[in-house]
């Protein structure tokens, strides 16, 4: 497909290499076959085996002719930010204007572990700020700020590069840093309506009282899409699997956001099926784990997905944008998983 046709979903978006891969090539088959579906975005996590968001994302872009490619996320404090912005502006010109680059604040635990500070809410407002400051070409001398001392930074004095920044955004403060200073913010999976909505209105306030267009914020849900065409096992991980793994890293996050029982999760953490688990329920689950797992998940939280038949998931994907949001993240599963979805999606559309 060729640029100047441009996607035919330019709304609808798919996380390449999802979940837990071998090999990095795989990527490239995903998106060669999601620019033959018409989807609009590619988004690359960041995992640190075979998922280094840096030479994903010049791989993706240099097999791509139509599909825009995000970083969502990688952390701003693995790199030096003039290598950051350097990573970012080569790629904007690597594809003619179809990169957006993502950050966030990442795991606490890996942040912990690599001897690195946990990124504040200061540090990825001043970190954005730097960005266009390079970007245009601008001189950084004597910087002293939250991200560190820096005496000199600047790239090319030519540089007068547009280069749309993106976040991945969980509690209130970080909505309405994206609100103030973000071209796009990516949601969490398994946010319930009610959350999406406020969620919605809470970053569309902050870029008003900014004094920016809040239209000009794209926000993309990042919804769990599975098929029934799955075999069962599959289906269940990525389901039951998955959930049960976000509660585990961060529930109480999850749970706070969407406003849930937190008595439902101490009982979850209480199970004898979560106690017993080795390591991250998605990962290391066995068939019986995930339906004893089934038993102690609220029905309320699983169903904030799309699971089942492709049409089921279709409709699902479409009421997201119900909710105010601009795109959508059909997450966890890969393009050959989310054709019959896609299919769906543009017989009801059209």
């Amino acid at each position: 497909m060729k640029r100047e046709d441009g996607p035919r979903f330019p709304e609808l978006g798919f996380y390449t290499l999802a979940g837990h891969v071998e090999s990095p090539r795989d990527m490239v088959d995903e998106l060669r076959l999601a620019e033959e579906m018409g989807l609009g975005n590619a988004f690359i996590s960041e995992r640190l085996n075979v998922k280094e968001a840096c030479a994903l994302s010049g791989a993706a872009g240099a097999v791509t002719e139509s599909i825009d490619i995000t970083t969502a996320a990688t952390n701003l404090n693995t790199r030096h930010p003039a290598i950051s912005a350097a990573f970012a502006t080569t790629m904007h010109r690597l594809t003619g204007g179809r990169f957006v680059f993502g950050i966030g604040r990442g795991l606490r635990p890996q942040i912990a572990g690599l001897g690195l500070s946990q990124t504040t809410t200061k540090e990825m407002e001043e970190f954005a700020h730097l960005m266009r400051q390079l970007w245009r070409g601008e001189v950084v001398s004597d910087y002293d700020g939250a991200l560190g001392r820096f005496p000199k930074m600047a790239l090319d004095p030519w540089f007068d590069e547009n280069i749309r920044l993106a976040t991945t955004a969980f509690g209130p403060r970080t909505l309405d840093l994206a609100g103030r200073e973000f071209d796009m913010v990516v949601l969490h999976t398994y946010f319930d309506d009610e959350t999406v909505r406020r969620i919605v209105e809470r970053v569309r306030t902050s870029a008003e009282k900014a004094g920016r267009d809040p239209s000009e914020v794209k926000i993309w849900s990042c919804y769990s899409t599975v098929t029934d065409e799955l075999p069962e096992e599959d289906f269940i991980r990525k389901t039951v699997g998955r959930l049960s793994t976000y509660l585990q890293v961060y529930g109480d996050l999850l749970v706070d956001t969407n406003r849930w029982d937190p008595e439902l999760l101490r009982r979850f953490r209480e199970s004898e099926v979560v106690n017993s688990l080795t390591g991250w329920a998605d990962t290391v689950g066995t068939a019986e784990d995930f339906e004893r797992l089934h038993d102690v998940l609220p029905a309320e939280w699983l169903a904030c997905a799309a699971a089942g038949t492709p049409r089921h998931c279709a409709e699902k994907v479409g009421h997201q944008f119900d909710l105010g949001v601009d795109g959508v993240i059909m997450h966890g599963s890969t393009p050959s998983e989310l054709k019959s979805v896609v299919v769906a999606y543009g017989e009801s559309a059209s």
